[in-house]
């Protein structure tokens, strides 16, 4: 498993800890992870919440009336220093 799987799965692992469904999906460029977040959730599990996906690159809040609250976090995948990194025809 790459090292953001690893971060991905401690995220995951955090957030399931603190009461929340969570999903891990591997991409090209990185790992995702989301939960459901439930209208009930105290401001001490807030403060749990954002802990556990501040090591994230990135992450946010998707809110909306028809599909409730989606916590998701993205962790990059480390790119190679050497080789062809760009692809045919980058420019360094």
């Amino acid at each position: 498993m790459p090292a953001s799987g690893v971060t991905a799965a401690a995220i995951a692992a955090r957030l399931s800890a603190i009461g929340l469904s969570t999903r891990v999906e591997e991409r090209t460029r990185f790992t995702t992870v989301e939960a459901e977040v439930p209208e009930t959730l105290s401001a001490e599990s807030w403060r749990e919440v954002l802990d556990a996906v501040a090591v994230a690159d990135r992450f946010g809040l998707l809110a909306t009336s028809l599909n409730g609250r989606t916590l998701w976090a993205v962790v990059r995948k480390t790119v190679p220093t050497t080789g062809d990194v760009g692809g045919p025809g980058y420019q360094r």
